[in-house]
């Protein structure tokens, strides 16, 4: 009788621990988790807006350094343009004053019972030139210079810095975009001049001119025209970028 009375005890035991008791204290902790879930999700939530918003910031960033890397970029080949163009025009005169003075000399020796030195002509063409360079390279006043060069072109079209001056003439109608008739200077120079130090240039400017007059066939092969015959000059590498544009 005591074993059923202590079976019967623990039975009810096993009863009571299967009692809704637990279920409640599991229900609970069901709602705890679910209510921790809730707030890990909207943590995350506000932290994706939070990096959404921080890239979009990013992405303008880069796109302002961008612009402002490809406007830097633009300045300097413009620099180094007018860099170029000035250490060739002192190039040229150098040599220009090497193949005169023999002349000057011979000149001299020539006249030496004679109190003058007649130039034949040749002083006043320097100084012409000269005149219309500083207006370029020194008093900055273009469009003075254009009637300058167009004179000097009509007075001494025999000179031997005439490709010079189809060259800077052409530069300057081009950045008043006179394409048209920078064209036919370009094209003078090319033509005309095959020994001149300024074809390159030329050839270079040349392809500029038709890209700004949308005939990018035409420009493509002019600048390839620069690259396959003066390969290591500047200009080469100048149109080797501008052939990167057209692509």
């Amino acid at each position: 009788m005591r074993f059923s009375l202590i079976a019967l005890m623990i039975v009810n035991g096993a009863a009571l621990a299967a009692a809704p008791v637990s279920d409640l204290s599991s229900s609970s902790t069901t709602s705890s988790q679910i209510e921790q879930l809730q707030r890990l999700i909207q943590a995350r939530g506000a932290s994706q807006v939070a990096l959404q918003q921080q890239l979009n910031e990013l992405q303008e960033e880069v796109s302002e350094l961008r612009g402002i890397t490809e406007t830097h970029s633009h300045k300097l080949e413009q620099i180094v343009d007018r860099q170029r163009e000035l250490y060739l025009e002192i190039e040229r005169r150098l040599s220009s004053v090497q193949a005169i003075e023999p002349q000057v000399e011979e000149t001299v020796n020539d006249t030496a019972d004679s109190n003058e030195v007649s130039y034949g002509g040749t002083l006043g063409e320097n100084e012409a030139y000269d005149q219309a360079v500083n207006l370029i390279l020194k008093e900055r006043r273009y469009d003075d210079a254009i009637p300058e060069f167009q004179s000097f072109i009509k007075t001494f079209p025999n000179s031997i810095y005439i490709a010079n001056a189809h060259y800077w003439l052409g530069q300057l109608l081009f950045n008043k975009a006179k394409y048209d008739e920078a064209k036919v200077h370009f094209d003078k120079v090319i033509r005309s001049f095959p020994d001149s130090n300024k074809r390159s240039d030329a050839l270079l400017k040349q392809g500029t001119v038709y890209q700004k007059l949308d005939n990018n066939s035409e420009a493509k092969k002019l600048f390839e025209q620069v690259i396959s015959e003066y390969p290591d000059s500047n200009a080469a590498g100048l149109a080797k970028s501008r052939l990167t544009s057209l692509n």
